[in-house]
């Protein structure tokens, strides 16, 4: 199948790239290679797909129309694209034209195709607000920027499934952490404090929050699941991740654990908008795609620290 992957130099976008192709699928990848980090970062990761015969082109969803970009036609649709996280830096204009804008004008693209691929919208827990814990039919509570524009951006995807003229499912993802991970996540800033003698920036009453930490390659899994179930996941929203919590404080001790050496800390003031508890409910998940993510924190977090000595 011909299969579409925006965000494509990404975190998980890349990861799910690279499968979808071990898959034997033909992957063709955008990205718009924004300065949200050290581009040589991505660079990596769009080398490392290359290698592998993945095409990866430069485009911005914001500017530049797809209509003419492809000699072929595309069988599923799957959208990373997005200015991520909770950042401090970054306008609420950056928010909103890469993730609802960039969205919306996809979703035009796709609709306009002779045959509308199926979509597959890659949402976040951060539209459930500041306690990720519930199904996927609770009302959502976003707290931040960049939950408000993920959950705009996913109405507009499931918008259309309503008026039926796309098929499209959402997945919303639990705190993914592995190699390439984003250098201003938790796991690569501690990996990197402890190997470089760095202080980590600790946020006010961080240590306490629990997450569904969830290897990247148990959310790819999940991801590509989707394939071959249009029937099923059309309309729907499925939760993603590890059914596992661990606080802040675990995971500090975990890499402290793996690497052998103490990480000094930094108290900062608390960030608007942080959830202070995410733990993924995936009954619908496992029920309708066979989902069973089985990776524990510290088998992840070996994985990540062999990227890290071997990336930087």
């Amino acid at each position: 199948m011909n299969i579409l992957v925006t965000g494509a130099a990404g975190f998980i976008g890349s990861h799910t790239s690279e499968r979808l192709s071990e898959m034997g699928h033909h992957v063709i990848g955008l990205d718009n290679f924004s300065p949200y980090y050290d581009l040589a970062l991505k660079e990596k990761n769009a080398e490392a797909l290359r290698e592998k015969g993945i095409q990866l082109r430069k485009i911005d969803l914001r500017l530049e129309a797809l209509e003419r970009s492809f000699d072929c036609e595309f069988d599923y649709i799957f959208h990373f694209a997005a200015h991520p996280g909770i950042s401090n830096t970054s306008t609420f204009e950056e928010y909103y034209t890469n993730n609802i804008l960039g969205t919306q004008r996809l979703l035009q693209f796709a609709e306009d195709c002779k045959k509308p691929p199926f979509f597959v919208n890659i949402a976040t827990s951060s539209i459930y607000g500041l306690e990720a814990t519930s199904t996927e039919d609770t009302a959502p509570k976003p707290a931040s920027w960049y939950g408000v524009t993920k959950l705009a951006a996913e109405q507009l995807v499931l918008a259309k499934t309503r008026e039926k003229k796309l098929k499209a499912t959402s997945l919303r993802l639990y705190s993914v952490y592995g190699p390439r991970e984003r250098p201003d996540k938790l796991y690569t800033r501690l990996i990197d404090s402890a190997l470089n003698n760095k202080t980590f920036p600790l946020f006010e009453g961080s240590l306490e929050h629990l997450r569904s930490f969830t290897y990247v390659q148990d959310i790819v899994d999940g991801i590509v699941s989707v394939i071959g179930k249009e029937a099923v996941c059309n309309g729907e929203i499925f939760n993603l991740g590890t059914e596992t919590e661990s606080t802040t404080a675990q995971g500090i001790e975990t890499v402290e654990e793996l690497l052998q050496k103490k990480i000094n800390t930094e108290s900062k003031p608390p960030r608007a908008g942080d959830q202070s508890r995410t733990k993924a409910n995936i009954d619908k998940a496992r029920k309708l795609l066979n989902y069973d993510p089985g990776t524990s924190l510290k088998e992840g977090l070996e994985a990540q620290i062999r990227w890290f000595k071997e990336s930087h």
